[in-house]
């Protein structure tokens, strides 16, 4: 057992040991609260029941939400430049446990929306733009792995507590299990914020220690404004949107979709359950092959199975493709948290990775937004999701279609100056 784990040690890439280490667990421990944005649609049909909302009343709760953590990204891009992560991610994770606790009191819709968008704003601050900027910096030649690594947080996160939460609520009540779950999630991530996440010292940023694999030198690296100008800029802003409308979309409606189709709630949830957890090895596997191969390569894989997953999903409840549709969606919408920034270092460089990563993450607010609320729409009008299933199928193939113009943008940049 000793042996193993000298040789576990020996493998584990130099650039991620000691302090980095610590900020990677760190990270990892505060990404977990992202998985808090899971629970909302397997606990859906409890609060419809309990209050009569419609499905599109709930899921435009979204709306305001992602409006709110769209217009947030930029501004956090900015502060976390200036400020570094810690401070944001301490915030953040009592903000996320204030939100989820306060839902368990909840009496009207305007309430849910209100903790709704504090809830979206405190996931911003724990999300891919802080955490993706400091373990970026800490991270040189292993930062695919190190970005996989954190980025499970979420993935762990959500595989239990769309576990823990319908069972709380099966076995006491809905309110019992936003309560609990808002106070748990602050007692973990707040120490970890706090005690185990620093920003580098001046001397090991990469700029300084030599460009990693992906990364063009410090004298290439584009700001927001340069990479305004620039194709990759908007095609990386548009593929998010169309991820965003079917990944949300689904999130909100998968499980309903299940149980209208007479799967119980406990299997429906537990298909949602299982599509997250498959992210712990997907976000680790696309980590370490995007450290082998081109970042374009691996985005590319990556909207690729998004797209198969979803023509599989037009193709369901059918037995069979059940578990091929959560394997393809569960892989591909877990690796894009570490695709997507490993390709903005690609394409701008890591100096400015927070700022154009916040701005990219505009297409959250239309994305994520539109994506539940049509999909509630078409099955409002008209008693099924296939309508909206189409729309996704044929979004996500687009997308695919426009990763073929990516670019490197920050060579092209220094040549022009």
């Amino acid at each position: 057992m000793r042996g193993a784990l000298a040789r576990l040690a020996r493998a584990w890439p130099e650039d991620l040991r000691g302090r980095a280490l610590l900020v990677v667990i760190g990270c990892l421990v505060c990404q977990m609260g992202l998985g808090y944005g899971y629970v909302f649609g397997p606990l859906a049909r409890d609060l419809l029941d309990e209050f009569g909302w419609s499905r599109a009343q709930y899921s435009a709760a979204r709306i305001p939400q992602l409006g709110l953590m769209a217009a947030a990204s930029p501004l956090l891009g900015v502060l976390t430049l200036r400020l570094g992560a810690r401070p944001i991610l301490v915030v953040s994770s009592v903000l996320l446990g204030l939100a989820f606790a306060g839902v368990a009191t909840i009496t009207s819709l305007w309430q849910l929306y209100a903790l709704y968008m504090l809830q979206g704003l405190a996931v911003t601050g724990l999300g891919d733009i802080s955490v993706g900027q400091v373990v970026s910096r800490w991270a040189t030649r292993s930062r695919g792995l190190a970005l996989g690594v954190v980025y499970v947080g979420s993935n762990l996160g959500g595989w239990l507590l769309t576990r823990v939460g319908p069972w709380v609520a099966d076995h006491a009540s809905w309110r019992a299990a936003f309560a609990g779950l808002g106070l748990g999630g602050t007692l973990l991530m707040l120490p970890c914020a706090a005690l185990l996440v620093r920003d580098p010292p001046p001397g090991r940023a990469p700029a300084e220690q030599g460009p990693g694999p992906l990364a063009p030198g410090p004298g290439a690296d584009l700001d927001l404004r340069a990479a305004l100008r620039t194709r990759s800029f908007w095609i990386l802003g548009g593929t998010l949107f169309s991820f965003f409308f079917y990944f949300v979309g689904m999130i909100e409606h998968l499980v309903l979709f299940l149980t209208d189709e007479g799967m119980p709630r406990a299997s429906a949830a537990a298909n949602l359950s299982n599509a997250i957890l498959l992210g712990v090895a997907s976000k680790v596997g696309f980590g370490w092959l995007a450290d082998r191969i081109p970042p374009r390569a691996a985005i590319l894989l990556d909207y690729g199975l998004l797209s198969l997953s979803s023509l599989l999903l037009l193709a369901l409840p059918d037995a069979r493709l059940l578990i091929p549709f959560v394997l393809c969606y569960g892989i591909a919408t877990a690796a894009r948290d570490v695709v997507t920034p490993l390709m903005i270092v690609e394409c701008f460089g890591v100096r400015h990775l927070a700022p154009i990563y916040g701005a990219i993450m505009l297409a959250l607010l239309p994305g994520g937004g539109l994506g539940p609320l049509f999909a509630a729409a078409v099955h409002d009008r008209t008693g099924s999701y296939h309508g909206a299933f189409l729309t996704f199928a044929a979004m996500n193939a687009l997308a695919f279609a426009a990763l073929f113009g990516l670019r490197r943008e920050a060579g092209r940049g220094a040549a022009a100056r």
